[in-house]
């Protein structure tokens, strides 16, 4: 006897997690995660395209990718212009016929690890990481919002239209654990002797890319396209240990995140496996928000 809910096709579990003859574009795609995303894509059978404002980090990727057997392609991409999203599209599309997936990957994201913490140099620079929530400079307010809300609304608005004309789509847009609680500024206190600060945009954008996330699920109800957010926790990349000892202390696993921790849950938001979600949060932290 059948079931309402049997799979017609038997579908093994593992096919449900395939990507073959699909085709996706990550923004920010040679950044930290957006590497890792890509080579999952790439390694569940997707086209993908490496979109990125360091066109020689994207290519090199790309190159990589194509040399392991990969379809890839990289794009010079400024998130915050229409006319280089429709391009980052135009060229999805003209390349591999069609495109399937999102991943809003790209954001302004501050980081306090021992790379870019030894390039701050002038007030400028420093201002950044340094400044009080009260002597914010407005200028990389604004530059953050442009970036980090306004690109995800530009990104999602360009990539919908091919989704529409293909009857199907897949938007996977990268929030953060810092959307949904607030940053424990104790942590980012102890890098020296001057205090830093973890900025009020980076709660505020994340927060707002639920907000597009949930809006965008109802919007596009019966047209065929999910949109879903996956928030990380820290990922670990060579920070100072006085740092990941205070920030693992936060969470219920005891350690950082690996740069490949968060792949699976991309793969299982941008696959079949998901078919039944939209509007949603996968949050990977550790364990981070649960206490």
């Amino acid at each position: 006897m059948s079931t309402m809910n049997e799979n017609k096709d038997n579908q093994h579990i593992f096919d449900q997690f395939s990507l073959t003859g699909k085709s996706a574009i990550v923004t920010g795609g040679a950044g930290l995660l957006g590497t890792e995303f890509c080579r999952t894509l790439a390694e569940a059978g997707s086209q993908v395209t490496i979109a990125d404002s360091n066109i020689n980090a994207a290519s090199h990727l790309a190159e990589i990718l194509s040399l392991e057997g990969y379809q890839a392609i990289a794009v010079q991409t400024d998130i915050t212009q229409p006319e280089s999203v429709r391009e980052m599209v135009s060229r999805t599309v003209d390349a591999f016929g069609a495109l399937n997936i999102l991943v809003n990957s790209a954001a302004m994201d501050p980081k306090f690890d021992s790379q870019h913490n030894s390039i701050k140099k002038g007030i400028k620079a420093q201002d950044k990481y340094t400044a009080s929530f009260e002597e914010y400079p407005i200028e990389f307010w604004r530059s953050a919002i442009d970036v980090n809300l306004t690109g995800a609304f530009i990104c999602c608005q360009e990539a919908t239209k091919p989704m529409l004309e293909h009857g199907s789509g897949v938007i996977i847009n990268i929030s953060s654990i810092y959307g949904i609680t607030a940053p424990d500024q104790r942590i980012y206190g102890i890098l020296d002797s001057q205090p830093q600060y973890k900025p009020a945009f980076y709660s505020v954008t994340k927060a707002g890319i639920l907000g597009l996330t949930r809006y965008l699920a109802a919007y596009f109800a019966g047209k065929n396209i999910r949109v879903n957010a996956l928030s990380p926790g820290g990922v670990f990349n060579d920070h100072e240990d006085s740092f990941v000892r205070a920030y693992s202390a936060r969470t219920i696993l005891g350690r950082m995140a690996s740069r490949d921790e968060m792949n699976g849950a991309l793969l299982f938001l941008a696959s079949d496996a998901s078919k039944y979600m939209t509007g949603a949060n996968l949050v990977v932290d550790g364990g981070w928000s649960a206490w």
